[in-house]
């Protein structure tokens, strides 16, 4: 039995750990190594409880959930506000690794200068393509806060982008 179980997270952890990986790098603003570590976290609280995890109806969500908690909690550390670096590695992983890598390089770092919950918010509903209520439940939050949330944090996405985006949009 229990080699099953293994053998259903291995095949799980496979499957998801690209995906995991990229929505990690766009909360971490392109910090490649601490993504590794949100991703590595993530898969690792869900391995203790695979027995339960592996009945739920879409353990996939529940992985996203995990890894924004991970995330959240990392922010919230004294530790997080170190920067190993002033400039961004290469993130050719990011977002497929198509596009425009000027404009990559722009929408993360204007995500970088976000507060994480507000990045963690855009995410969720924009990347993920998360409802309002799911993206409550992965924050723990009520829909109104991340209405109220997702509104701020477009404007203040926005506000930083100024004429830059449109710039992007025109070549």
């Amino acid at each position: 039995m229990r080699q099953g179980r293994r053998d259903g997270f291995r095949e799980f952890a496979t499957g998801r750990s690209g995906h995991l990986y990229r929505s990690a790098c766009l909360l971490a603003s392109g910090d490649t190594h601490l993504a590794e570590d949100l991703v590595q976290e993530t898969l690792g609280r869900m391995y203790l409880h695979w027995g339960r995890i592996s009945r739920v109806d879409n353990p996939a969500a529940y992985a996203q959930t995990v890894l924004v908690r991970a995330y959240l909690t990392h922010r919230r550390r004294r530790s997080a506000g170190e920067r190993p670096v002033g400039e961004f590695p290469d993130t050719g992983a990011v977002a497929g690794g198509g596009g425009d890598p000027a404009l990559r390089m722009t929408l993360l770092q204007a995500l970088g200068r976000l507060a994480p919950k507000d990045r963690a918010v855009l995410v969720l509903r924009y990347w993920e393509d998360r409802s309002v209520e799911e993206t409550a439940d992965a924050m723990n939050v009520s829909s109104a806060a991340v209405r109220t949330r997702t509104s701020r944090a477009l404007a203040r996405l926005r506000e930083q982008l100024g004429g830059s985006l449109t710039a992007f949009a025109e070549l």
